[in-house]
């Protein structure tokens, strides 16, 4: 008796040590490690691969010495559950292992492929370095098996966190999905960089709500709706992303979508972007809240972008470069539109929506370059202007120093300018999208600087009391027009 009662106790403690992970033997402090050839602490087999995972993550937020949890790769980690991830934790991965959505999941709606393990407050997130295959076509349907999944409704997000402070996201390949890759909601301190996004089913990032949120070296072509996107949320700068889309019914809105209903927005920053071949709108700013007071959306600044062929869509009115409405003192300066569909620069809403504004707002306008804007698909009567104005009555332009040129209905629509110029820009290569000016003083080609023969009349052009200091000698004391204006990129003084 007393042999078989010891050896059940020794086959417990068998089944107890072999429910330990072996990262306590195996990885020391702070990563523990996953893998699909049998080498991690945490072991998977292509099924159901989110048990494993999350028994990492369990560990690491139960064990203050560990911090990191690494997918190996080669391998495809098949999830059919949504992983759980804590405070003070790193899931990372090498760049060849992929997370994909099993088949057929048949989620409900909002559950992401990753959140918190809490239901809020869990801080200190870092998720980075791998690759998330959402596996659209493999999930064609709802629960049922037979309602057709429609993208953007909230189904199978990349990541959906609330009430989380200090969260990035960086140097992920997130791709094929019917939703967001990152959406949080009421979040401070959001880092979201380095990223390539392709084709998921509604915004790249999707902050709501939110305070501290910077976006910056991000490649996205759009699905269903933005590349970058907030709501409601404040001191925010989106920078150096490259965001475009596709040709295509599904192909999604605007590059960069700033919208509000309530709250303040005062400090938001979009500069060095390149924004192109956008179904809708390169950047659509807007304000439900039609009562609201100016002073509370305001100071939008929007500055040393490009923008190239946005507003494809053959099915709506409101496209073009950057369209706006119910956001006061919106400052866009020192950017390049070729090409835009519609206006380049317009104030209006979406098909008649969210026009009856109380408040006035202005929006400025100086040191751009707007060239061959032209004629929208629908209704394409009177458009193609450089900047149009269809909100008068509440919404006004200061429209100086730019350059004009070639628009298809002509300069302006509901507006007026006190000192822009209406001549050919003179860029180094508009055909293969290279803005800089022709200088015979010198204009930098990406390596050295290089004369030409003639130089830009957009040199030593601009707002006589915007700041050049970050122009190379010669500057000619003034800054340029366009993209380059006050950089050290900008082409040297023609004199």
């Amino acid at each position: 008796m007393l042999k078989r009662e010891l050896g059940i106790l020794l086959l417990v403690g068998c089944l107890i040590l072999a429910s330990v992970p072996t990262a306590l033997c195996r990885s020391p402090a702070p990563t523990v490690y996953v893998a699909g050839d049998g080498s991690g602490d945490f072991n998977c087999d292509g099924k159901d691969d989110h048990v494993q995972i999350n028994q990492a993550l369990k560990f690491v937020a139960d064990n203050s010495g560990y911090t990191t949890v690494h997918l190996k790769g080669p391998f495809t980690y098949v999830i059919n559950d949504t992983l759980l991830i804590g405070s003070n934790t790193i899931l990372e991965g090498d760049s060849n292992a992929v997370l994909k959505l099993a088949n057929n999941a048949g989620w409900v709606v909002m559950k992401p492929l990753i959140k918190q393990m809490s239901n809020s407050g869990n801080n200190n997130i870092v998720i980075r370095g791998f690759e998330v295959n959402v596996n659209h076509d493999g999930n064609p349907y709802l629960a049922d098996g037979k309602t057709l999944l429609a993208k953007g409704k909230g189904y199978y997000n990349v990541m959906y966190f609330t009430d989380c402070k200090n969260v990035t996201v960086c140097n992920m390949y997130m791709h094929d999905g019917h939703g967001d890759g990152l959406r949080i909601k009421y979040g401070e301190n959001i880092k979201f960089y380095n990223n390539t996004i392709y084709k998921l089913g509604h915004d790249g990032l999707y902050a709501i709500q939110c305070q501290n949120v910077e976006a910056w070296g991000n490649t996205i072509t759009c699905r269903t709706n933005s590349g970058l996107r907030i709501w409601n949320s404040n001191h925010v700068k989106f920078h150096d992303n490259l965001i475009d889309s596709f040709y295509h019914w599904s192909a999604g809105g605007p590059g960069i979508q700033i919208e509000k209903s309530t709250g303040t927005m005062d400090d938001i920053d979009i500069y060095n972007n390149r924004v192109n071949n956008t179904y809708g709108p390169g950047i659509w700013l807007f304000n439900y809240d039609t009562s609201t007071t100016k002073d509370e959306g305001k100071n939008v600044h929007i500055y040393h972008n490009v923008f190239y062929s946005t507003g494809t869509n053959p099915s709506i009115t409101w496209v073009g470069g950057i369209l706006g409405s119910g956001f006061h003192d919106t400052l866009i300066e020192n950017n390049v539109f070729d090409s835009a569909y519609n206006v380049a620069i317009v104030s209006m809403s979406p098909d008649g929506f969210f026009s009856d504004y109380t408040s006035k707002y202005t929006t400025i306008v100086r040191n751009n370059i707007i060239v061959n804007t032209q004629k929208r698909t629908k209704s394409p009567s009177e458009t193609g202007y450089g900047i149009a104005n269809y909100l008068p009555e509440t919404h006004s332009f200061e429209i100086a120093y730019n350059c004009l040129y070639n628009n298809a209905a002509g300069n302006y629509k509901n507006c007026i300018s006190k000192a822009d110029i209406h001549i050919r820009p003179l860029f180094v290569d508009q055909e293969n999208h290279d803005y800089h000016l022709q200088s015979r003083g010198g204009t930098w080609n990406g390596k050295t600087w290089v004369k030409y023969k003639v130089s830009s009349p957009c040199i030593d052009s601009g707002y006589p009391s915007s700041d050049y200091s970050n122009e190379p000698e010669d500057n000619g004391n003034r800054i340029n027009i366009g993209r380059y204006g006050n950089t050290i990129y900008a082409s040297k003084s023609k004199h």
